[in-house]
C-alpha cells in the first residue's frame, strides 16, 4: 500500500478558504466594517487582516476576481452552519411531511389508544399520517380481521380526519393514509 497524501491545513468540504488557502493571483477585499478596499494580491490582504487580528476569508470563490472579506473565521463558519440548520428546520415543517404509525394484529387496546393519541397530535399539527398494520406469517390470510383492526384504531382517534387513501394491501400487511380535515 502506498502512502496517502494529506495536506497540512485540513479544510472541510463546504467550508470557505482562509488566509494561505486562497490560491488566486488577485482578490477583491472587503473590510471588516463592510467597505470595499479594492483588488490586490492575497498576500497584501492577509497582512492587512493580521494587523487587525482577523482572517482573510474567501466569500465568493467563483467571482472574477474572488471576493474575500476580513473577518473572524470561526464566527463566520458558525453563522453559516446556523443558517443551514435553520433552512433544514424550515424544510421539514411543510405540510407535505408524512408521519407514520404501525400496529400489528396483536396490538392491545391500550397500546392502540396510546398510538391514537400520538396520531391525534400529528393531525393537530397538520401532518398527514400513514397507518400501517403489520401482518406476519398466516396473519396475511386474514384480510377481514386486518380491516377490522384498522377500523378499531380509527375509532380511537378524537381529531377530525379524512381518509386520503383507503386501506390498501402490500406485502407486509395493509396501509392507509389519513389527513386533517382542514386541508
Amino acid at each position: 500500500m502506498g502512502r496517502r497524501n494529506y495536506s497540512r491545513s485540513r479544510r472541510r468540504k463546504n467550508q470557505p478558504r482562509k488566509n494561505e488557502q486562497i490560491r488566486a493571483q488577485e482578490v477583491r477585499v472587503i473590510d471588516d466594517s463592510g467597505e470595499n478596499i479594492g483588488v490586490m494580491p492575497p498576500e497584501e490582504a492577509i497582512e492587512i487582516a493580521k494587523e487587525k487580528g482577523l482572517d482573510l476569508v474567501e466569500i465568493s470563490g467563483k467571482a472574477n476576481p474572488p471576493v474575500t472579506r476580513i473577518m473572524e473565521y470561526g464566527k463566520y463558519v458558525y453563522q453559516q452552519e446556523k443558517k443551514e440548520r435553520e433552512a433544514k428546520k424550515k424544510q421539514q415543517t411543510g405540510k407535505n411531511v408524512t408521519k407514520g404509525v404501525r400496529i400489528s394484529m396483536t396490538t392491545s387496546d391500550h397500546d392502540m389508544e396510546t398510538k391514537a393519541s400520538m396520531v391525534d397530535k400529528f393531525l393537530k399539527k397538520g401532518y398527514k399520517v400513514k397507518v400501517e398494520i403489520i401482518m406476519r406469517g398466516r396473519e396475511k390470510a386474514l384480510k377481514d380481521r386486518a380491516n377490522n383492526k384498522l377500523n378499531d384504531f380509527l375509532d380511537f382517534l378524537t381529531e377530525e380526519y379524512t381518509i386520503e387513501q383507503k386501506p390498501k394491501r402490500y406485502p407486509r400487511g395493509m396501509q392507509m393514509m389519513i389527513q386533517p380535515n382542514n386541508q
